[in-house]
């Protein structure tokens, strides 16, 4: 019986993380998408936002495949410490050119093209890195 509750619930974590994963995808598609128009149509607000709910997926999906939980509330920063503390190579991934890494949820946003740079490529640096890993 144990042995079956060990496999649903690694089932349900991989299904979760697996979502996370598919979330995160779909955002930074978004925003590259936003990014690919003339510079006079790109809506900034898009980019970013798309950009950190990226980030955001992608740290929880790796904490979910490692059936870790996670709270809606937690920051990036806290997010990317928690992956650091599972596996050392996140120590690579570097937010801190993000302004409003800390928390996004506080409607707080890039505004300046050359911003908005910095929070996609943040995200498509952290997609890069779990392919490369091999963990999506």
């Amino acid at each position: 019986m144990n042995s079956l509750c060990g496999v649903l619930i690694s089932h349900m974590m991989d299904k979760k993380a697996k979502e996370y994963f598919e979330k995160a995808a779909n955002h930074l598609n978004e925003a590259n998408k936003e990014l690919y128009k003339p510079i006079e149509d790109v809506v900034s607000f898009q980019v970013c936002k798309n950009s950190l709910f990226a980030i955001e997926n992608y740290l929880k999906g790796y904490l979910a495949q490692r059936g870790f939980e996670t709270k809606s509330g937690e920051t990036l920063d806290h997010l990317l410490q928690r992956c650091r503390l599972v596996d050392k190579k996140f120590n690579q991934i570097d937010i801190n050119t993000i302004d409003c890494s800390g928390d996004h949820h506080n409607n707080k946003f890039c505004e300046e093209i050359n911003k908005v740079s910095s929070c996609f490529n943040a995200a498509d640096n952290i997609d890069s890195f779990l392919r490369k890993q091999q963990i999506i």
